[in-house]
């Protein structure tokens, strides 16, 4: 692509764009120019080179990007999925599942941009729109047929997604998260909503979710206890469940991951394809990753909204188990209001608790900490706030058929403390240890 907002990526004949972001674009017009950028776009200034100045150089970004790469990529069937839990999830699982079928998918979210495997890792659950078009131009040279992707609040607000096209949207559920940015709750059910404004064949929503009705279009088809696609018959132990009086039997654990198979065996349905597929689905790298010790369990997960932690500590709690252990923290720099919700959810859900660092960020964990235990009246818990030496002691705890819970981080394999990021990966921290 000849249009870069990265200066470090510009090469001879490039158009450099300043996005006014967090890092302001228009600091490194002259480092841009240097690498040898022909034209530039910019809100404000006045450069040696051809200058285009704009109102708003984020929306010259996504025109232009519409007129000169949208012929390239507009066949993609495009799947876009928002809620506040099980995004990562579900989109994974339907990307498993369409090419165990056959079916070329890729995957944009979370845990990265994958093809036929993991191609690289990315800064934002949903890119900015540049890297957007990078990804699926790389799509279509690899014979994609289908993109499923993660679509943030964030994103839709930003206009990341703007003019971009999708088959279908998928609406999970919508909890308390992202207020530090969004400030109301209704500001976050707007920015949702706009993912369905830009669906052309079926939206799929949660019917058991509060706030379904914000996202029931007349071209949506619903998932649930009472849904189009209805769930009945729910077997934990022996994982098993019914959609429509089919039977289900999976890998996967826990009633949340029954719902994300759902909405899989929902668009399955719509698009006429093999659903008994769903039984050979395993949940992407950080989400109920299971690694077993003698008699017990130790699953390392990413949930870190007071939501995600209550599901998966009760999901757990339906397994044959002794004693649960709970390793958990909070996130620095984000959403503060949260921390006691989730620290007495695990308090109240666990036989035990240790509490630790998640990503301090530039805050002082003992700021966090202090947060979690605001008017916390259990007392089954401990502070170690060194993450590995957290999780040393929840497995030192472990007897028999006991489940130690390692939530916040999953697939990350770094933690930011003092600004300062360093590896640090739960899953090998675990297998190291045991």
């Amino acid at each position: 692509m000849n249009i870069k907002d990265d200066s470090r990526k510009v090469v001879k004949g490039d158009i450099f764009v300043a996005l006014k972001k967090v890092n302001d674009g228009h600091k490194y017009v002259l480092d841009a120019i240097k690498n040898g950028a022909s034209k530039v776009v910019i809100e404000e200034g006045n450069y040696d080179v051809e200058t285009i100045k704009v109102a708003d150089t984020h929306k010259f970004l996504v025109e232009y990007l519409y007129d000169n790469y949208y012929d390239k990529i507009k066949n993609l069937k495009l799947i876009g999925m928002t809620g506040t839990n099980g995004k990562t999830t579900t989109c994974f699982l339907i990307y498993q599942a369409l090419n165990k079928l056959g079916i070329k998918c890729a995957y944009i979210g979370t845990i990265g941009f994958y093809l036929d495997k993991k191609i690289k890792s990315l800064n934002n659950t949903t890119p900015d729109i540049l890297e957007i078009y990078e990804l699926l131009l790389e799509c279509v040279n690899n014979d994609i047929e289908y993109v499923v992707m993660e679509c943030s609040s964030h994103a839709l607000d930003m206009h990341r997604l703007d003019k971009l096209e999708f088959k279908y949207g998928i609406f999970s559920n919508l909890t308390m998260d992202h207020l530090d940015y969004h400030k109301t709750i209704e500001n976050y059910i707007k920015a949702k909503q706009k993912l369905f404004d830009k669906v052309t064949i079926k939206t799929l929503v949660n019917s058991d979710d509060e706030y379904k009705d914000y996202f029931i279009r007349n071209n949506t088809i619903t998932y649930g206890l009472n849904g189009n696609y209805k769930l009945s018959d729910i077997d934990l132990n022996n994982r098993t469940f019914k959609v429509n009086d089919k039977t289900y039997k999976t890998n996967l654990i826990g009633k949340h991951n029954i719902y994300n198979l759902l909405v899989v065996i929902a668009l399955l349905s719509e698009l006429k394809l093999d659903t008994k597929v769903v039984e050979d689905l395993t949940c992407p790298p950080g989400r109920m990753d299971i690694v077993n010790k003698d008699e017990n369990l130790i699953i390392i997960d990413y949930a870190h909204t007071p939501d995600a932690v209550s599901k998966i500590i009760n999901s757990v709690k339906e397994l044959k188990h002794n004693k649960i252990i709970t390793i958990i923290g909070c996130g620095g720099d984000r959403d503060s209001f949260k921390r006691p919700i989730m620290s007495n959810i695990a308090c109240s859900s666990s036989d035990y608790v240790i509490f630790t660092n998640d990503n301090p960020r530039n805050e002082n964990p003992n700021n966090i900490i202090s947060d979690m235990l605001h008017n916390l009246d259990k007392f089954n818990y401990e502070i170690i706030l060194n993450r590995e030496k957290a999780i040393i002691k929840g497995i030192q705890m472990l007897d028999k058929n006991d489940i130690l819970l390692v939530l916040g981080k999953g697939h990350e394999n770094y933690q930011i403390i003092n600004g300062v990021k360093h590896h640090f990966d739960d899953k090998e921290t675990v297998i190291k240890n045991i």
